[in-house]
């Protein structure tokens, strides 16, 4: 079945009208805004309430602990002999490990104690991580130990590198240096990171142009939707042309000595530099991790549990022709109206366990660095001027 009228009712067929702005590259997503209603006030006030004269303003500087919810399970007390002492060294494992002090909540009934500890330990937490790990705790059996779960916030950000300036970069004489120290970047994402390219069929993007390539075509303007299909051709050509050039696994072999070779002449030389000293220090640190390494695991259709809520990494992250102009705008409100039907996104997420088994060597240093390159990237690009821009 052709995938572009199996989801033709899924996307509202958007203008072919060109719009007066384009997008800035790994641009956002967005979802519905809804207005928020205050609260009227009330104009008769309170009577005024004066304190004794021995009150003490104390009540101000009280720190009021948490409330211990009511749906806690009290286990048995011969089930407390063991539970307790391995709660507190997990607990132990897990403060180590990310350098918090915990505080001292032994002195409290249970299950007060142990609520109290994780409340702590996450308040901890969200005042030294910026990506914050949510901590549960877990009984299997006769065990409990406490469970991280570390996310990389990546935004509502669409990680989508341009081909095209890379194309009309490696026609441009002055800068034929830049293209091939480039060509070994988007070789390490294309054969290492496994980034998805819009030529291939099984991506994301290969369909949604094919689907607007089918409804420009159906359209019956003449010219202009002769000028619009061209600009699908173009995108195609572009696309074959560069994953030819960045197939060839010469540029890894070459990727350093391109680095070593690389003089810098102006600004841009020197952005040029820096995102590919970035991606060869990536790669020498990860020389085989792929971008999809801790996503959300997949069954075999390519669906898993959360599938029809959440936005799938490999929609997001992408080679594509380009991110300017009509073409890219046309694509990008399709996107943005299917991602308008999910709640939530999938993100790079990895669970780390704290007991006797307890593997600390997880991290998620590739990731944030992965997506800090696409960042510089895709800025790179799209700052780039060509004579087909103007």
């Amino acid at each position: 079945m052709n995938h572009a009228e199996k989801n033709d009712s899924r996307y509202n067929k958007p203008s072919t009208e060109k719009t007066k702005t384009a997008a800035r590259p790994a641009g956002k997503f967005h979802g519905l805004d809804a207005q928020t209603q205050r609260r009227r006030g009330n104009s008769e006030r309170q009577s005024k309430i004066s304190p004794c004269r021995n009150a003490s303003d104390n009540f101000l500087r009280v720190t009021f602990l948490p409330k211990l919810e009511q749906t806690k399970t009290v286990q048995p007390r011969r089930k407390l002999s063991k539970m307790q002492p391995q709660f507190y060294k997990s607990l132990s494992l897990l403060t180590a490990h990310y350098g918090i002090t915990p505080m001292q909540a032994d002195c409290f009934g249970y299950p007060y104690n142990l609520a109290l500890s994780m409340w702590d330990a996450e308040r901890m937490l969200k005042k030294q991580y910026a990506d914050c790990p949510q901590i549960s705790l877990m009984q299997d059996g006769t065990k409990t130990y406490l469970v991280s779960e570390e996310t990389h916030d990546t935004g509502t950000t669409l990680y989508y590198i341009p081909v095209e300036p890379l194309y009309w970069m490696s026609h441009d004489a002055w800068y034929t240096k830049n293209a091939k120290l480039l060509y070994s970047v988007f070789s390490y994402l294309y054969h290492i990171t496994d980034v998805p390219y819009y030529r291939q069929q099984d991506s994301y993007l290969y369909w949604m142009y094919e689907m607007h390539r089918e409804w420009t075509e159906q359209d019956d303007e003449g010219e202009q939707t002769e000028r619009l299909v061209s600009e699908f051709d173009k995108a195609e050509l572009i696309g074959d042309y560069i994953e030819k050039k960045i197939y060839n696994p010469l540029n890894l072999t070459f990727f350093e000595h391109r680095l070593l070779a690389f003089k810098c002449r102006d600004a841009f030389d020197k952005e040029c530099l820096s995102a590919a000293q970035k991606a060869h220090r990536l790669f020498s640190d990860y020389p085989n991790e792929r971008i999809f390494r801790n996503a959300p695991a997949c069954s075999e259709d390519g669906q898993n549990d959360e599938e029809s809520e959440s936005i799938p990494m490999h929609k997001y992250i992408s080679f594509i022709s380009h991110t300017k102009g009509w073409l890219y705008e046309t694509l990008e409100q399709s996107i943005n109206n299917e991602f308008n039907e999910y709640s939530q996104m999938h993100e790079p997420t990895i669970f780390k366990r704290f007991d006797d088994n307890a593997d600390m060597h997880q991290s998620l240093d590739f990731e944030r660095r992965f997506f800090s390159l696409l960042d510089d990237l895709c800025e790179l690009l799209y700052d780039y001027k060509s004579d087909d821009d103007e």
